[in-house]
């Protein structure tokens, strides 16, 4: 007899239908896959007889010929144990009158017949509704994670003999409630911009950098503050709305760093060490490809402490995610595209000893050390960041002040309208932000007047900017006229906008 059973492969960050056909037949005992199923697939076989015999099943001694199609998609990981399983029980007739063609089964299986949870669960059944399944059994370890897809009929199972019994109706097993969403927006940050002495400036370019979603460079001499106000971004970065989290939460599913709460209800904040690689960074592997860092920051923040530290290579692989927003990934197992729209935020010291341009603390590094330090960082690279300010030092009286900061809970307020007005203005154009903007967007949204086209235009020839420079100084004017409420991009915003590219490091 044979039976066709539906799982679904991981392509990247889409689920690929998989039909699992299993022929059960006379002869010599023997079991065969075909479909180009891989080690972890190919080993199912042993943890499926051994499920089988443990959960009171019995396993045909016949010959088993399993097939996965469509066989030209190389099948990985060992999700589709339970598939293999519940196949060969229909197959063998052990499950007469159980109707499985319009489920799902996803799973794999423990030796004793436990169902344990699997890497990937949300975007396989984001794909499947896609597709049109709605009902899905998964394993009970992944409830969390499935329980805020609506429209479904999920069922969690702890062992294959729950499966076996809900397929034959004896003891059903009741399908999963949809959860409610609630954002939890920097939750788990215990810093505040009320706890940051001084650096008006550098709070200020934080503030516009949250609020059009622009790439920020905090340059200054150790101790001044600059990891501090970095990890004050999560506490004043706006709420992540339902498909932002959902999105979010496919990547680091797939990743397989998705917390217990099993959706991610606040954005991204990463911080990878300085040695970490390229593959790390962008997302690779040897056989299974999984998103890196830039796209677990994806909807957050990617902070690089210590820039200049970072590898050459690694820093030039941020340049094309930083324009387009996703990053593509090559290997021997095929191409894939993973998100990675996230706000680039760094620090760096501006020497080798950290002391250049301090008033309290003399520098010890000669010209040339200074230049090989800055030349870490490529022009290009330094041209996508559309806000570089620097940190000074914070003398002894302003550090022991008790004059009261203003704190993370009214920046946020302030970005939240922000954000709203740009929301509402690119509603009809797919995007978010102002950072998003191609030529078409600031054409129509970020006309000059005649005045600020001049100031503008000195600043280019003065500081010889790139025409990426000057599309991203208008960017950054038209949040901080959004942050004033203003129709209108005036003078003042475009030097304001200006004055955050005028950096020693352009020098």
């Amino acid at each position: 007899m044979i039976a066709k059973i539906v799982c679904y492969a991981l392509n990247g960050l889409e689920g690929v239908p998989v039909e699992v056909e299993t022929d059960v037949n006379k002869g010599m005992p023997s079991y065969d896959m075909v479909g180009l199923p891989d080690t972890a697939v190919k080993e199912s076989k042993e943890r499926v007889r051994s499920a089988l015999k443990n959960s009171g099943m019995l396993f045909p001694m016949n010959r088993i010929t399993i097939n996965f199609a469509p066989a030209d998609i190389k099948k990985e990981g060992a999700s589709f144990d339970l598939a293999v399983a519940i196949s060969l029980l229909k197959a063998s007739e052990q499950l007469l009158g159980a109707q499985v063609g319009d489920t799902v089964f996803l799973g794999e299986l423990a030796l004793n017949g436990d169902l344990r949870p699997i890497a990937g669960l949300l975007p396989i059944l984001i794909s499947a509704k896609g597709h049109g399944f709605t009902r899905f059994i998964i394993p009970e370890g992944n409830a969390q994670e499935a329980r805020y897809l609506g429209g479904a009929e999920i069922y969690p199972a702890k062992t294959l003999g729950d499966v076996v019994r809900h397929l034959i109706g004896t003891d059903p097993i009741l399908p999963l409630e949809t959860a409610e969403y609630i954002p939890h927006a920097g939750a788990h940050s215990s810093a505040d911009l009320k706890f940051i002495k001084g650096q008006p400036m550098a709070r200020r370019a934080l503030e516009i950098a949250v609020a059009g979603g622009h790439n920020l460079l905090m340059v200054g001499p150790p101790g001044t503050g600059k990891t501090m106000l970095a990890r004050c971004l999560p506490t004043v970065m706006p709420d992540l709305a339902f498909d932002e989290a959902l999105e979010i939460t496919k990547i680091h599913s797939v990743a397989g760093v998705l917390g217990e709460e099993g959706i991610v209800t606040e954005r991204p904040f990463r911080t990878p060490h300085h040695t970490a690689t390229t593959v790390s960074m962008c997302g690779g592997g040897n056989k299974v490809v999984h998103p890196g860092e830039i796209s677990l920051a994806h909807g957050g923040v990617l902070f690089l402490d210590e820039l200049p530290e970072y590898k050459r290579s690694t820093l030039e692989a941020l340049r094309q995610p930083l324009e387009d927003g996703k990053i593509t990934v090559s290997r021997a197992g095929g191409t894939f595209t993973f998100p990675a729209r996230f706000m680039l935020c760094a620090s760096m010291n501006p020497c080798p000893c950290g002391n250049y341009g301090s008033t309290e603390r003399t520098c010890t590094c000669t010209p040339a050390e200074i230049r090989r330090y800055r030349k870490r960082i490529s022009g290009p690279l330094l041209d996508r960041i559309d806000l570089q300010v620097e940190v000074d030092d914070i003398d002894y009286d302003e550090l022991t002040s008790k004059a009261e900061n203003e704190d993370s809970a009214a920046v946020k307020e302030r970005v939240d309208r922000a954000r709203r007005i740009q929301r509402n203005r690119f509603e009809a154009f797919g995007i978010n932000t102002n950072a998003e903007m191609g030529e078409r967007e600031l054409t129509e949204f970020c006309t000059l007047s005649r005045k600020s086209d001049e100031i503008l235009r000195g600043a280019f020839e003065r500081l010889h900017l790139s025409a990426r420079a000057r599309s991203r100084i208008i960017k950054v004017a038209r949040t901080i006229a959004d942050l004033d409420s203003s129709e209108e991009i005036l003078e003042r915003h475009v030097f304001e906008a200006v004055s955050y590219r005028i950096s020693e490091m352009n020098g």
